[in-house]
């Protein structure tokens, strides 16, 4: 199942507590100005470049609230947008449009930004073997939303939850009391088909790691020199990730590392919002 199925599957549920976070009795502004329904229609415009993700996601808030509001897309996610494109215009009970403006608005501008972050670092690292990995450092309550663009964006996904995959930290190993103690004990609890990667600090933890059988070595805030030698100590005996301080402007130097993998928190945590409005509300 892809993402885009898994998230219209899932996403009612948070797209009706997000609602009711903003709604908790009524829209006092809305209902003391709208007294009766009144059919209107309004446009959402881009204010910035960038791709745009979470178009779906901004008409169901809308449908929610009333399953007769019409949102015609003229743009799908993924696509790169501008300033001054038309990307969507809404039909409906002008107080539905009003009632949900900011959460739709909240949710296409939070995942746009994502892919559009996204996008600048995977084109950097376009044509090499290095892909690009989020992170759990998502926004609580938003990560199916937040992976999803990272996704649209050109990255690819790291475990979705706790219950995805194993990856052995640092205090995870002191819980354990090593390294080799941490990944045998992995071994005996998680089933065979479990992939186990090991948070490595140093090229002494690295040959911990790969004695006691980890498949997937993280190597952590690691310079460029000492990458390169954990990349040549582990000679394809197991996949490699680089984490920590992944800016664009060492991103060639990653690369010249040879890893497979390279994980980015601030693909979720840090990226600026893209700018688009929902503008030219009128009756009709």
């Amino acid at each position: 199942m892809n993402n885009f199925t898994t998230m219209k599957i899932n996403m009612d549920k948070w797209l009706l507590m997000a609602l009711e976070e903003d709604i908790t009795s009524e829209d006092i502004t809305t209902n003391a100005i709208m007294r009766e329904n009144q059919l209107g229609e309004a446009q959402l415009l881009c204010k910035q470049e960038g791709i745009i993700a979470g178009l779906d996601v901004f008409a169901r808030v809308f449908t929610l609230l009333d399953a007769n509001t019409k949102v015609e897309l003229f743009f799908k996610d993924g696509d790169k947008v501008k300033s001054g494109d038309l990307l969507a215009r809404i039909e409906g009970d002008i107080r539905v449009i009003l009632s949900g403006e900011r959460t739709a608005l909240n949710y296409l501008q939070r995942m746009s930004g994502i892919a559009t972050h996204t996008r600048k670092l995977a084109d950097l690292l376009d044509g090499s073997k290095t892909k690009l990995l989020d992170t759990r450092k998502t926004t609580p309550n938003m990560r199916i939303f937040e992976k999803y663009a990272v996704k649209v964006g050109g990255g690819y996904n790291h475990r979705y939850n706790l219950s995805d995959g194993i990856l052995i930290k640092d205090n995870h190993i002191g819980a354990a009391g090593g390294v080799k103690q941490a990944v045998a004990l992995a071994k005996e609890y998680a089933p065979f088909v479990r992939k186990i990667e090991v948070e490595v600090e140093n090229l002494d933890m690295l040959k911990e790691a790969l004695e006691a059988g980890a498949d997937i070595i993280m190597l952590d805030n690691m310079d460029t020199e000492t990458m390169k030698k954990a990349v040549q100590i582990v000679d394809g005996r197991a996949e490699t990730e680089c984490s920590g301080n992944v800016t664009r402007e060492r991103v060639a130097d990653i690369i010249s590392t040879g890893v497979d993998y390279v994980s980015c928190g601030a693909l979720t945590h840090s990226s600026p919002i893209l700018d688009v409005s929902l503008k030219n509300l009128h009756k009709i």
